[in-house]
């Protein structure tokens, strides 16, 4: 799906997914919530939240989440993903992914995959992969 085929109505349609999502999130050290819906070619919605850990190392991301549990379901073709993000008690703001969501993203998206992200409740940006993860390490080498 390119960005320009993400229409305002499925735009919606995901935003509320990952701001659910975000309610969901296990962060009691960051009190920074991040919700995802990640859109697979079929159509269907896989879901994430972050998940914190004493060991912070140990942390998972929305991003990563929804991505797992799609992989882990056997999905292997995505559309698009939403990202929904802030600090608790707040509204969303802005949430690009991380270093190492983007990576993962890499290994299953091309550069024009599109990001959906939540600028507040009913406004979003969208961006893609490319634009954030420029030269991307895959296994055939990089992407530019």
């Amino acid at each position: 799906m390119k960005r320009e085929e993400i229409t305002p109505a499925l735009a919606a349609k995901l935003m509320e997914t990952a701001i659910a999502q975000r309610e969901k999130a296990y962060v009691p050290y960051s009190h920074f919530r991040v919700g995802a819906a990640l859109l697979a070619e079929d159509g269907t919605v896989y879901t994430g939240c972050n998940i914190e850990n004493s060991s912070y190392g140990a942390a998972n991301c929305a991003e990563r989440t929804a991505f797992f549990k799609a992989v882990s379901e056997g999905e292997r073709k995505f559309a698009a993903i939403c990202i929904a993000g802030g600090p608790e008690g707040s509204d969303p703001i802005p949430c690009p992914p991380c270093g190492i969501c983007r990576q993962v993203m890499s290994e299953f998206c091309g550069p024009d995959f599109p990001l959906i992200l939540v600028q507040s409740g009913t406004d979003y940006r969208i961006v893609t992969l490319g634009e954030l993860l420029p030269e991307a390490f895959t296994l055939q080498g990089t992407e530019g």
